[in-house]
């Protein structure tokens, strides 16, 4: 066979692949517990990924390791397209913060589609004694190392809100870290922790129901699913920004073509009116956008988040 015709063979291939992709169930791989932020995202778009396809797209929990367990069998994985990653901030967080980590970032991931940006809440337990950030502020410093904070686990976007706090307030408090949003919340509105830094979504309910008491949101703008939470920002820290996204990943080894489709059809579901609106209504925007712009995205919270670590002397255990 003439290398023409060969070229020509392999590309047709490719794109029969591409329009035929999947013919079996797909993995959706979420490195944190049930009922978390991450959790939630994914299972929206992979529901609706399911209707499309017409073939089962499974949300797939593996918690640990600071997503570390999770990310890393993805990253391990046969690259067919058929096991992918809801990654986050940790990903991006975890390249500064261990000295030994099983995968790189950008060298292992192929980036499809960043597909919501969130802010974490400030949110405190009722028996806590401050109405506002100010209040937190003045409360944390007159008892240095005495007051807790939750988080869904080291090296999380949630963490690294607390340690921006820190630095920023000039706060002394102690992280707390657990194995999901979800855990985190439940020792949170039991008391076992004074307070938590989390994405808007999971929070939502319990903050409209009084178990827990919201006095700060990380974006520099209000939130549609909280507005009458006003911005840390605003609240007297200036500057303070503290934001978490979500975004689908694939071994980087996949065929670009599949990787391609996914974006394309996960860039349709963000821009739909109803899972628009269902996202925004619960606190984190929709975002989309090309594999190149996610790449880029990925490398610029790589490198801000490096300075964090640095800042706050922190090392991954």
């Amino acid at each position: 066979m003439r290398m023409p015709v060969l070229i020509a063979c392999v590309l047709t291939s490719a794109a029969v692949n591409a329009q035929t992709y999947p013919v079996r169930t797909v993995r959706m791989v979420v490195p944190y517990a049930p009922g978390g932020n991450t959790d939630f995202t994914a299972r929206v778009i992979a529901g609706k990924l399911t209707e499309i396809f017409g073939q089962q797209v499974i949300v797939e929990n593996r918690a640990g390791g600071a997503t570390n367990i999770g990310s890393d069998l993805v990253a391990k994985v046969a690259p067919d397209g058929y096991t992918i990653l809801m990654g986050g901030a940790s990903n991006a967080i975890n390249m500064s913060l261990y000295q030994k980590l099983p995968y790189d970032t950008l060298r292992d991931f192929a980036p499809i589609s960043l597909c919501v940006k969130g802010a974490n809440v400030l949110a405190v337990h009722p028996s806590v004694p401050v109405k506002n950030v100010k209040e937190l502020i003045a409360l944390a410093k007159s008892k240095p190392g005495k007051m807790n904070y939750a988080s869904s686990g080291l090296g999380s976007s949630n963490q690294m809100a607390g340690e921006l706090f820190k630095l920023m307030a000039g706060v002394n408090i102690v992280h707390v870290p657990y194995k999901g949003n979800s855990p985190a919340l439940t020792d949170t509105i039991a008391g076992q922790v004074e307070m938590i830094f989390s994405g808007v979504p999971l929070l939502v309910p319990h903050i409209e129901a009084g178990r827990i008491r919201a006095i700060g949101i990380g974006s520099l703008k209000r939130f549609r699913a909280l507005p009458t939470v006003p911005t840390i920002d605003e609240s007297g820290l200036k500057g303070y920004e503290a934001t978490t996204w979500f975004g689908l990943m694939a071994p980087i080894k996949a065929p670009k073509e599949i990787v391609a489709r996914l974006n394309v059809e996960v860039g349709k579901i963000l821009a739909s009116s109803d899972v628009a609106d269902r996202f925004l209504n619960e606190g984190v925007e929709p975002i989309g956008g090309s594999t190149e712009f996610f790449t880029q995205f990925i490398r610029d919270e790589i490198a801000k988040y490096s300075k964090v670590v640095k800042a706050a002397d922190l090392k991954g255990e």
